[in-house]
């Protein structure tokens, strides 16, 4: 018998996450439009239907004691919404105000309800048509690195960008932070 049980279960959780990264992109059986934005020099890309809105850099007023990721909340049009800084979730350094920095909002899926949260971003490109056969899986990079939230990559004129599958971009205790600050819990100690 070779390799430990930890290697076994490694190999087996690898392959489980491939297979799973394979099938989400064999999902997307007809063109589909996504919104490009841009972290840094890297361009992202959200389906369309899971957008709502493209908004400017409105003023975030942060809440006490939330995670780093957290920028805070913005009101829109009456409702408290949750603000994430999308280059702190994937390791880079905070947004920085630009002209061109902008509020996506978007619905995900958390805890199996719809939730509205505002994702910074430096600055939104387009909306772009791919279809099936110019997405691949994204590359799997072994066990150690997250991909599950990366749907696949689109391959457009000579350029990649990251297709995200923004349900999953979050980890199981940031989902419980945002919730919390969309649920109020967190805004109402932050006024009290």
């Amino acid at each position: 018998m070779s390799g430990s049980g930890a290697d076994r279960r490694r190999s087996a959780t690898a392959l489980l996450v491939q297979k799973e990264l394979i099938m989400s992109v064999t999902e997307i059986t007809e063109a589909q439009q996504y919104l490009t934005f841009k972290l840094g020099n890297e361009v992202f890309g959200i389906e369309v239907a899971k957008v709502r809105e493209v908004l400017d850099f409105a003023t975030i007023t942060a809440i006490p004691r939330t995670p780093e990721f957290m920028s805070g909340v913005i009101n829109l049009r009456g409702s408290v919404v949750p603000v994430v800084d999308l280059r702190r979730c994937f390791g880079m350094s905070k947004t920085e105000r630009t002209r061109s920095t902008c509020i996506v909002v978007v619905e995900v899926m958390l805890e199996n309800e719809s939730t509205v949260i505002g994702a910074l971003a430096d600055s939104v490109e387009e909306v772009i048509d791919l279809e099936p056969d110019q997405i691949e899986p994204a590359p799997r990079i072994g066990t150690q690195v997250r991909t599950d939230f990366i749907r696949g990559m689109g391959k457009r004129d000579s350029r990649f960008l990251m297709i995200l599958d923004i349900d999953r971009v979050f980890s199981a205790d940031q989902l419980a932070a945002v919730h919390a600050v969309e649920g109020g819990e967190l805004v109402a100690e932050a006024v009290a």
